[in-house]
């Protein structure tokens, strides 16, 4: 009986966080826009923040309960997941373009983290002070952004602002926060009773169930033909999770993960190094590469739910 519950659980855990980012990804812009925020900033800080409020709740409720492997394992996860599944299986519906500005700068810098968080987690442990480095890092970021002030080459469409969009963002995070809360309670016991590590299903289960929104967001842009937020909205996600998500984590208590970890944060290092190849190959990414990239991550996934 118990295990249905939390089967139970964990599913409306994910429509909580579900409707919750949608709730916050709708009136975001349109407040960010009422304060004079340019379409750059807004592209990627604030759709990116929304579509990343999953992972943060996730991640930050599991370390403050010092459950390091769920809360590192949810951010490497989701990673993976934005740019294998989700971008691939967009660009094989419809091919995605990308811009030099997306591939050079953006596609630098997550590089660039990914690698810094694999050096960190050499030792197993992320410490106080990699934390404050990340966090900090972001904080570099979003002031470049803000003092270049720079323009997306898409408009993003964001409707009029309304006073009660204020209330929407509100209740918006609030229901993350609780579904956050519920998805890592029920996940780490659906976890112990199939016999899988908290890190397993991490990167796995709660990984796609936190990375719902991004999927919406990016599906919606890339259909609607706005290549650049699809593409976007992905890459500022996986910046927003390493460097701000994991940044606080690590700051409210230190991370000690097991030792499945390196592996999976190598393989997402490959991931977004491949990412940014097919992204620069012709300026897009095409329907045989987003293929390519769903079949290494089910490769990904059987491999870590067998470990």
């Amino acid at each position: 009986m118990e295990l249905y519950l939390n089967i139970g659980i964990l599913t409306l855990s994910v429509v909580a966080l579900w409707l919750g980012a949608v709730w916050i990804v709708d009136p975001a812009p349109k407040i960010a826009r009422k304060i004079g925020i340019s379409d750059l900033v807004v592209g990627l800080t604030i759709i990116a923040f929304g579509t990343s409020a999953p992972e943060f709740a996730v991640t930050i409720t599991a370390a403050v309960k010092q459950q390091a492997n769920i809360s590192v394992g949810n951010i490497v996860g989701s990673n993976i997941f934005n740019l294998g599944f989700i971008l691939g299986g967009v660009a094989l519906l419809r091919t995605i373009k990308t811009s030099r500005k997306i591939v050079y700068r953006e596609g630098s810098i997550l590089i660039a983290i990914s690698i810094l968080l694999l050096f960190f987690l050499r030792d197993y442990n992320l410490s106080l002070a990699e934390g404050i480095f990340l966090l900090s890092s972001l904080v570099v970021y979003l002031a470049y952004l803000f003092i270049h002030k720079d323009t997306l080459e898409e408009e993003i469409p964001t409707g009029e602002f309304r006073w009660y969009h204020i209330i929407q963002l509100i209740v918006g995070l609030v229901v993350v926060v609780i579904g956050g809360h519920y998805l890592v309670d029920s996940a780490t016991f659906l976890a112990r009773a199939a016999g899988l590590s908290d890190w397993a299903i991490a990167v796995t289960v709660v990984a796609a169930g936190t990375s719902a929104p991004e999927f919406a967001t990016s599906l919606v842009a890339a259909i609607k033909g706005r290549h650049g937020i699809s593409a976007g909205n992905l890459i500022g996600s996986d910046l927003f999770n390493i460097m701000g998500v994991l940044g606080l984590a690590a700051i409210l208590r230190p991370l000690h993960v097991s030792q499945d970890a390196p592996l999976d944060i190598f393989l997402m290092v490959l991931l977004v190094i491949t990412v940014v190849v097919f992204m620069r190959t012709g300026w897009k990414v095409s329907r045989t590469e987003g293929a390519i990239l769903i079949v290494v991550n089910l490769i990904r996934w059987i491999f870590t739910l067998k470990q």
